[in-house]
């Protein structure tokens, strides 16, 4: 019976080679190295990847990095410039309209947006993974009441649905993770129903059932896996717009209730009544997003690339 087992699931793999998802005679782990030696050949993804580590590394040992206390008041550095013109000692980037230093609290801002940004994708891709395996696997009347389920969260737009959940959980740093991630679940419920399906009709899926194999094992053993690519490079692209959409909830008085901590959205907000003499207070927090966000989206793009079988023909 081993023996056998053997047979066919090597017949399968074989059969999964061919339909170009797994390279014949590799397993999973090669296939990851041979995106791994595409993206590091691929200067696009080394400034994506480089543009990443560098910020999860502020947020990471921001205790380390920042020169001050980010919520300490100075008032001797109030409404001072930055180092463009006018720098104090001990403040590189100037200090904010309260006398706080500019820098500190950009990078102890990196923390939350970077925390909001990972946790609400995540707890996004996890519910909607949940339901796109539900849509693929069994299909009927289950696809449909799920798709219509995720049409119905599409029919609303993800920012003012998003404030209408934040608005309706309450002002705090959890609500703003589960809007986001709310506005997260279709994208990929979605994406991997519609790859699972795409995987349903291939010939290694036809031959497993031909020899038996159970639904189970067919879908979590080789469907699920084949079907898991566009879903890490959405993980990726999604991070970029959870953290702007958390920027956004936050500009709008939606994130943390307490002010006072560091966040580049609430940044943002505090800094719009001071944009006439003081733009420098928008323009720090405004450039920290574009360059993360921008970061994930060329790692992601790049791992679209790395990823796809018709690159890797």
């Amino acid at each position: 019976m081993t023996a056998m087992g053997d047979v066919r699931r090597q017949r399968i793999d074989e059969l999964a080679a061919r339909a170009g998802q797994v390279p014949e005679g590799e397993g999973g782990v090669s296939l990851v190295r041979s995106a791994f030696r595409r993206l590091r050949r691929n200067p696009v993804a080394i400034l994506g990847a480089v543009i990443v580590v560098v910020f999860l590394f502020v947020a990471a040992f921001a205790p380390w990095l920042a020169p001050r206390d980010p919520l300490a008041q100075t008032l001797l550095s109030e409404v001072r410039p930055g180092f463009i013109p006018g720098a104090q000692e001990g403040f590189p980037l100037g200090a904010d309209q309260l006398g706080r230093d500019l820098l500190s609290r950009l990078i102890y801002g990196s923390r939350q947006s970077l925390l909001i940004g990972v946790v609400s994708t995540v707890l996004g891709a996890v519910v909607g993974m949940a339901l796109g395996v539900l849509a693929g696997a069994f299909g009927g009347w289950v696809d449909t009441v799920v798709m219509r389920f995720i049409d119905i969260i599409l029919s609303i737009p993800s920012l003012l649905m998003a404030i209408s959940i934040s608005v309706l959980l309450g002002q705090n740093q959890y609500a703003l993770m589960i809007a986001i991630a709310v506005t997260q679940v279709p994208v990929f419920a979605r994406l991997l129903r519609g790859s699972m399906l795409a995987q349903r009709g291939s010939d290694y899926v036809l031959a497993a059932r031909a020899l038996g194999v159970k639904r189970g094992r067919i879908v979590f053993g080789h469907v699920l896996p084949n079907s898991l690519s566009p879903v890490i490079v959405q993980g990726t692209l999604s991070l970029a717009t959870a953290i702007i959409e958390a920027a956004a909830l936050s500009f709008l008085g939606l994130g943390d209730p307490d002010i006072a901590r560091p966040e580049w959205g609430a940044m943002l907000s505090t800094a719009q009544d001071f944009l006439s003499v003081r733009p420098e207070l928008a323009v720090w927090p405004a450039l920290c997003i574009i360059v993360v966000a921008l970061g994930f989206t060329l790692l992601g793009e790049s791992l679209r690339e790395a990823l796809d079988p018709k690159f890797r023909r």
